[in-house]
């Protein structure tokens, strides 16, 4: 999306050829929706500019621009060298406080580009221009200091401004970056935000009414921000109250680092089969990888939260699109099942996106629907031995990728001499972190059964059925945020499966 001269645009009238007009100068994807107010706000502001202005060709922004995957919209942006300006349009008089918060929201996710932030609201009902102060004070301004400010950038940025909002700016993952999440150099997606709103108010009615704590959380798929979401609410909790996180995962060490720079906050690594057994009490709960609960630790969480007349918030996963067999935990049913809980769904991704996470569930599930589409950013590879696989994982290597494999294929300590050929991390251990591209090989004893599910039929050297590896799959693949490969190994049945999933059909 390019920059456009808002005084050529608003030279007419109709929502429908402004519509149109503004999509051929901008270069967006699709059209944007104008009101007919809006194109008043738009004109009477750019006349009110170009009163003072040398000219009208300075009366370039980029127009209502929405963050990827965040949904934040500006309606006015200039991207200079030192400094960004920001211009809110209201149609309508609106209360100060409503104003200061929505520049101050609208600075903190500017912040990502590392530049100063200027940011004004224009009021068409008034004609007033009002500016964000460096303390958060709104104050008087004038187009005057405005064009002072158009003026003095200089050349302007006027690429994609996509570029500049780079998703590794400002979607982290707490495990893997620590620095970054106690900086809070991270922002929420509206979704994530309504959900802790409703949650924070559900926990402050229980605290005035004197009522029982309530039993919430939160699921989706892969990619959607289940562990930002819970450890921004532990964040943001602990700074009136002490609070705990009980983690059911694998990541014993990067909890230690939250632990060790987060004080007002306590972690806990907690083995299934072993007591939850925190030193003291705590006014809320929450607890990370739910879906590993047995009815034990479930039990003894909920006894806690009853000692302590503390709320309790679950973040897990729910694997509707992995056979039941294949799933490994059961937490998600028990969860569900404590009576009065209530639940919130993620749909939004902001790390996996919508073909990665598309061709993932159509991998573990074919049968799970139609879904007609190209997959550009998956690369499949077939090897006839374990030789052809170290050659072809080695020319993966070289493109960046990731090797995340399944530790039934390899001891934890050597995974075949792989490691010598490209970065590797057992499937367990890649739990909740993330990777630009990801690659994983699948071997014999995969298969779809006759319900379209993915299933494994192998067995350990005591004879015992080996269950899980399909979910190990499943949510290897989910670490990645731009690729994924797949090298199958010696089932070239299996392959033509897959390979059919990315073209169903030649021409």
């Amino acid at each position: 999306m390019k920059p456009i001269n808002i005084y050529a645009l608003t030279r007419i009238t109709k929502p429908d050829d402004i519509m149109r007009l503004e999509r051929q100068m901008s270069g967006r994807n699709s059209f944007m929706k104008v009101k007919p107010w809006e194109v008043d706000d738009l004109k009477m502001f750019a006349e009110k500019l170009l009163e003072i202005a040398k000219g009208p060709s300075v009366l370039r922004f980029y127009y209502s621009f929405v963050m990827p995957r965040l949904g934040k919209e500006f309606d006015l942006l200039r991207v200079g060298r030192t400094y960004v300006i920001n211009v809110e349009l209201k149609s309508r008089a609106v209360p100060h406080e409503t104003v200061k918060k929505q520049l101050l929201q609208n600075r903190h996710y500017l912040s990502a580009l590392g530049l100063n932030v200027y940011s004004f609201t224009f009021l068409r009902e008034s004609g007033q221009l009002v500016r964000l102060s460096n303390s958060g004070r709104l104050i008087e301004s004038d187009p005057e200091e405005l064009m002072g400010l158009i003026e003095g950038q200089g050349k302007c940025f006027d690429g994609d401004i996509e570029l500049l909002f780079r998703e590794d700016r400002y979607l982290i993952s707490p495990l893997t970056d620590p620095g970054r999440f106690l900086r809070k150099e991270y922002f929420l997606t509206w979704q994530q935000t309504d959900i802790k709103k409703k949650m924070l108010g559900r926990i402050k009615q229980a605290f005035e009414e004197g009522i029982s704590p309530p039993i919430q959380g939160f699921t989706g798929y892969p990619g959607t921000g289940k562990t930002l979401l819970l450890y921004d609410l532990a964040m943001e909790l602990s700074e009136k109250d002490r609070v705990c996180v009980f983690h059911f995962g694998s990541h014993e060490k990067e909890l230690e680092e939250l632990d060790d720079r987060l004080k007002r906050v306590d972690y806990y690594y907690c083995e299934e089969n072993e007591d939850i057994s925190p030193g003291q009490d705590y006014k809320v709960i929450l607890v990370d990888e739910g879906h590993r609960l047995t009815y034990r630790s479930m039990g003894q969480i909920i006894s806690l939260s009853k000692e302590w007349k503390a709320p309790v918030i679950i973040s897990y996963d729910r694997e509707n699109d992995i056979h039941p067999s294949e799933r490994e935990f059961e937490g998600a049913d028990i969860i569900e099942g404590v009576p009065g809980y209530t639940g919130y769904f993620l749909t939004n991704r902001i790390r996996l996106n919508s073909e990665l996470s598309t061709f993932i569930r159509r991998l573990v599930h074919p049968g799970g629907g139609n879904h007609k589409r190209e997959y550009p950013s998956v690369t499949l590879m077939y090897s006839q031995n374990e030789e052809e696989t170290r050659t072809l994982l080695g020319i993966l290597g070289g493109e960046d990728f990731f090797f995340i494999y399944d530790e039934e294929d390899f001891d934890a300590a050597q995974t075949g001499g792989y490691e010598e050929i490209l970065p590797c991390i057992g499937a367990m251990e890649a739990t909740c972190k993330e990777y630009d591209r990801v690659v994983m090989l699948i071997g014999p004893g995969f298969y779809y059964d006759d319900s379209g599910y993915m299933r494994y039929n192998g067995t350990d050297p005591s004879g015992t059925q080996i269950c899980g590896r399909v979910r190990k799959l499943f949510h290897g693949l989910s670490r990645a945020k731009e690729k994924i490969a797949l090298v199958i190994e010696s089932d070239p049945e299996l392959f033509e499966a897959v390979l059919s999933l990315l073209w169903p059909e030649t021409k």
